[in-house]
């Protein structure tokens, strides 16, 4: 199944946010737009009507029903960390508890910022699987915060049918810059292909309903991303079909810390960080705005299959101040993005650019 509207808000954040091409990109649609999500429910006005543009009508939807099956390792959070003074609208509570692993914890915001840094950071590295330690760093909580969205990740599986460890051998990987060398594991088989608009994509099984699929450009990858859109990419990937593949695909170990904020702000979410901010939809105190949205993502991609965790923070303050048939052949050594996505839904998990495996 694809959702154009997820694809849209996937690949747009995915141009703005991972704008330097010549480097790793990894990130999970999937959380990021989980807590914007959460974010929506807690908005009203304007400042819900960006969110809605960016992510579209219907993600909360969407994402409530990308669970991954018990034949694989899955685990989300979604948690409302909140300062035990500020008043949570009744509604917004609700909304929460008809999300994936939705709960309420206090944190002592006003009293003890560090304290509450590290209970949000310990509670991530729990569902996580200690692959996310420290989402926020130091001084990530503010004085004036007196809440925070978090939603956690965790996603392990194994491929439908594994990599032959004896077939992975050393080959080159023509990165920017410099070829160099690097793992790669190789197998030929059944997989879901198809070639169209300048692309090739290769789709891997997984269990629990989950899939990869290397998306590997004909030329340059920057040139290439920069053209990609929800209806091409949509288009590429309900054109694969099983077809007899020859693939060799590098081994991946990749972990990548995002700040999103001046990336929403460019795509439009904007209301949200000022004193314009509307979220009496999370609390009816009026003086409340979102200081800041943080992500981080990691992602390993072996023999046996993937592992993979990320984790979205949303943390709101008060403003006191102001704020800112033969095989077809598909040699992967070059540049290229990779998703990982719930195959009944959609929903992907995670995008990633390889241009140093």
């Amino acid at each position: 199944m694809t959702d154009r509207a997820h694809l849209a808000f996937a690949l747009a954040l995915h141009r703005v946010a991972a704008a330097d091409r010549s480097a790793n990109a990894c990130w999970s649609p999937y959380s990021v737009a989980s807590a914007l999500g959460l974010a929506t429910a807690a908005a009203r006005g304007e400042t819900r009507a960006e969110l809605v543009n960016l992510l579209g009508e219907g993600a909360a939807d969407l994402l409530r029903k990308a669970i991954v099956s018990d034949d694989a390792e899955f685990s989300v959070a979604n948690t409302l960390w909140v300062w035990d003074q500020l008043e949570i609208n009744p509604d917004f509570l609700t909304e929460l508890g008809g999300w994936p692993g939705g709960k309420v914890c206090t944190a002592p915001f006003a009293e003890d910022p560090e304290a509450a840094r590290k209970e949000i950071n310990a509670d991530v590295a729990e569902t996580t699987h200690d692959l996310i330690p420290e989402l926020l760093p130091q001084g990530a909580i503010s004085p004036d915060a007196v809440a925070s969205v978090v939603n956690a990740l965790y996603l392990k599986t194994a491929w439908i049918s594994d990599f032959p460890r004896t077939a992975t051998e050393s080959k080159p990987f023509h990165a920017p810059g410099r070829d160099v060398d690097v793992p790669t594991m190789h197998k030929t088989g059944k997989l879901g292909y198809a070639a169209q608009g300048g692309w090739q994509a290769v789709s891997l099984p997984a269990r629990g309903g989950v899939e990869a699929v290397v998306l590997l450009p004909d030329g340059d990858l920057a040139e290439a991303e920069e053209d990609l859109d929800a209806d091409r990419l949509a288009s590429l990937l309900e054109a694969t079909e099983f077809t007899r593949v020859a693939l060799a695909l590098p081994k991946i170990d990749v972990r990548v810390r995002t700040p999103l904020k001046n990336s929403l702000v460019r795509l439009g979410v904007r209301s949200m960080f000022t004193r314009d901010a509307d979220l009496s939809g999370l609390s009816p105190d009026p003086e409340l705005v979102v200081d800041d949205v943080l992500h981080e993502a990691v992602l390993r991609v072996d023999e046996e299959g993937f592992e993979g965790a990320a984790a979205t923070a949303v943390t709101f303050r008060l403003v006191s101040m102001e704020i800112e048939t033969e095989p077809v052949e598909v040699r992967v050594d070059r540049p290229y993005l990779l998703l990982v996505r719930h195959v009944q839904t959609g929903a992907i998990y995670f995008l990633t650019r390889i241009t140093r495996p």
